[in-house]
């Protein structure tokens, strides 16, 4: 069994990398547990360079705590301005006990005007959904993208695609040794 550590105790975060896992080994069993650490990056990652940061240094901060682990996961959402408008999109990192890395990117959608005015206005991302939407801790359920999506796409499953890119050379060690 493999033991696979997520740097974050959000339950969005946990299950996305359980499904990813499962879809990239399915022959292989997993234990998976989730660790609070920190980003080192900004509560609203502004960019997609800070994004990628902070999810680096989760992974990174996630394996000084526990050096047992197989496999340790960060995960982190942010967004960026673009000309008058903004994208969310969330960076995973993966980094094996042995040293490989791994890095994947989720699609990008953009946020209403209402949202993106309350992010001026210096709200995070979850906290404006949960302000128009009327909702508590949307980002630890449907997310944003689930919210505009009506569902189609959830938070887990949107997340669970960066997860997946960031698997790739672990099932292609190969090209990328």
């Amino acid at each position: 069994m493999k033991r696979i550590i997520v740097a974050s105790k959000n339950p969005v975060k946990i299950n996305a990398t359980q499904n990813a896992f499962k879809q990239m080994f399915p022959s292989d069993e997993f234990e998976i547990e989730g660790i609070s650490v920190s980003s080192g990056v900004g509560d609203q990652p502004k960019d997609s360079e800070e994004t990628l940061l902070g999810a680096l240094n989760r992974a990174k901060n996630v394996f000084k705590e526990i050096e047992e682990a197989d496999f340790y996961v960060g995960l982190e959402g942010g967004i960026q301005q673009d000309n008058l408008e903004m994208q969310a999109f969330a960076w995973c990192v993966v980094q094996s006990r042995e040293g490989l890395t791994g890095k994947g990117r989720t699609g990008s959608f953009f946020l209403p005007p209402k949202i993106v005015e309350l992010i001026n206005q210096g709200k995070e991302l979850g906290e404006a959904d949960d302000i128009v939407f009327g909702r508590v801790n949307s980002k630890q359920e449907n997310g944003a993208v689930g919210i505009l999506t009506n569902n189609v796409i959830d938070r887990t499953t949107y997340y669970t695609q960066s997860v997946i890119l960031a698997l790739i050379p672990f099932i292609n060690k190969d090209l990328y040794s």
